[in-house]
């Protein structure tokens, strides 16, 4: 079922009885605004300050993705410096710079 296909059936039906389109604009119109109203009222949001808390959200949320971003960053380098430092190591040990391990063999 489609969204708002109940509400074109309901439309179709009150022309049949004789309502005008007009008139049934009106009603669909009026039904949505208080609708619109009755959802903003269950989630808390249709007093006044409901703008500045939409707002105060989405500040929040932008702050909160870029902190996730930041920490994501922050572990990438991490993991690329201690792959760089082990890979060092390694060289180190390789071209005997480093001697790990030969003083208990």
């Amino acid at each position: 079922m489609r969204i708002g296909s109940g509400l074109f059936q309901a439309a179709r039906q009150a022309e049949r009885q004789g309502l005008s389109s007009e008139v049934i604009y009106h009603l669909v119109e009026q039904a949505s605004e208080e609708g619109a109203r009755l959802a903003l009222m269950q989630v808390g949001l249709s007093d006044e300050n409901a703008g500045a808390d939409i707002s105060e959200l989405r500040t929040l949320l932008d702050s909160w993705r870029d902190s996730k971003k930041t920490a994501r960053q922050a572990v990438i380098r991490w993991v690329m410096r201690l792959f760089l430092s082990a890979l060092l190591l390694g060289l180190a040990v390789k071209f005997k710079l480093l001697q790990l391990g030969q003083t208990f063999g």
